[in-house]
């Protein structure tokens, strides 16, 4: 099955964002690879609701749109991990604001804190590596 668009013959820019971006799983898998790069196994352990299958599609997406890197090691077993590029690393600030607008209106829910990456910062200093 192909991916789905809105149809935008005014060339909003919104509708355009929401078609690269506006599915169930993109904006968590940006989320998860904001705080730095991950390999396909690693995301399916942290998003358990998502298909193998689903997860390859919405990366192979999130590539094709210039939003992830995805880096093949020349090893065996073959090893590839998944970061994002400048410009999904430029989506971190709205999809901080949206984590922020749930919060403040919906103070009966108990959130856990998202760890969104700050524009700027290194993934790996979030990590706490050196």
């Amino acid at each position: 099955m192909g991916r789905k668009y809105v149809d935008n013959p005014n060339h909003c820019t919104l509708v355009h964002t929401m078609n690269i971006i506006g599915n169930k799983w993109k904006p968590i898998i940006i989320y998860l690879l904001s705080n730095g790069p991950l390999r396909f196994g690693m995301l399916t352990l942290l998003v358990p609701t998502i298909s193998r299958k689903v997860l390859a599609s919405q990366l192979k997406e999130l590539e094709h749109d210039g939003l992830i890197i995805r880096k093949s090691f020349p090893e065996i077993p073959p090893r590839v991990e998944y970061s994002l590029t400048s410009k999904a690393m430029a989506l971190l600030p709205a999809l901080r604001a949206l984590s922020d607008w749930a919060q403040q209106s919906f103070p009966e829910i108990e959130f856990e804190e998202c760890k969104i990456a700050e524009l700027g910062d290194s993934p790996l200093q979030i990590q706490g590596k050196p």
